[in-house]
């Protein structure tokens, strides 16, 4: 008689969302605080990793969350947070090696244990942002409205602008999506966003829209406007807020036009992402909660 054999269930795995862009400037940590805001709010189980150690903006952007909600006595949702520590090795291989390591390790452990993952990059080219792409389900690249940060998507000339070629980043993520392909058989949805749109029509703006479109066609993005040239997208790093939670009480604002705008702004484009519908939830144990940490390791300082 034959025994039937039941293969243990797939273990549960976060869907990981990575920001990234080559240049730096293009509101990526803005882009990520809203992403985990929005999932958070949204009841789903959230850890994010800064790999800028250095800058720190999204770690700054969350402590400065987590002191803003204990001074006003608010309970606002907070992710599980790492800070992912720069190799000190002694060459350049052996530092990408031990970063490629301890990335790889700190996704194993974060993914079975939340819905939702994020990775904030820092502007440039390296071997450890080329590593964190490969593990993106989602990735979202924010960049001005301008022609100048579209050179890295495709080069542009002339004038009506027409592509020459795919630019450098392009180039990067079109490597790394076949090495995932590779890896695990998965791909990578690829979101480009204009940020910082002006709220006044013009020709350069009507001619980013359609080189980028084009562009999307030939390189392999889906392209959606992000937010806009706001004020209050700046201020609120201070708090450590977004604009989707301005509603809550014992915050001190009273919104305004330009509020209400900003939060369809950001309502719009998680639509566009498709988060939720992305986000399968789990039994894991624990709930989101504040818990900084520095990832280090025998390469790392």
């Amino acid at each position: 008689m034959l025994e039937t054999i039941t293969a243990p269930a797939p273990e549960p795995r976060a869907h990981v969302v990575v920001v990234a862009n080559e240049k730096g400037g293009t509101g990526k940590s803005t882009t990520a605080m809203h992403l985990i805001v929005a999932a958070l709010r949204q009841g789903f189980t959230v850890a994010s990793i800064d790999l800028d150690a250095g800058q720190g903006s999204l770690t700054r952007y969350i402590e400065n969350r987590a002191r803003f909600g204990v001074r006003q006595d608010a309970s606002l949702p907070l992710p599980h947070h790492a800070v992912f520590a720069a190799s000190n090795a002694d060459s350049r291989a052996a530092a990408a090696e031990d970063e490629r390591q301890r990335l790889a390790a700190l996704v194993a452990d974060l993914a079975p244990r939340f819905d939702c993952l994020v990775l904030d990059t820092p502007g440039g080219d390296t071997p450890t942002v080329r590593e964190a792409i490969t593990y993106a389900d989602t990735l979202i690249t924010p960049v001005n409205d301008s022609f100048i940060d579209l050179d890295l998507l495709g080069r542009v000339e002339g004038n009506p602008p027409k592509i020459v070629s795919p630019g450098r980043f392009s180039a990067v993520v079109w490597e790394q999506r076949k090495l995932r392909a590779q890896r695990t058989g998965g791909s990578i949805d690829w979101v480009v966003l204009r940020n910082r749109l002006t709220t006044l029509g013009s020709r350069n703006k009507a001619a980013m829209a359609d080189t980028l479109q084009e562009l999307s066609k030939r390189v392999g993005f889906r392209p959606a406007d992000g937010f806009g040239d706001r004020v209050i997208f700046r201020e609120l790093f201070f708090q450590g807020l977004t604009v989707l939670d301005l509603r809550e009480e014992g915050l001190g604002f009273e919104l305004t036009l330009s509020h209400v705008a900003a939060r369809q702004e950001v309502r719009r484009l998680i639509e566009f992402i498709g988060l939720a519908g992305k986000i399968a939830p789990a039994e894991r144990p624990g709930k989101a909660r504040l818990s900084v940490s520095l990832q280090t390791g025998p390469g790392a300082r």
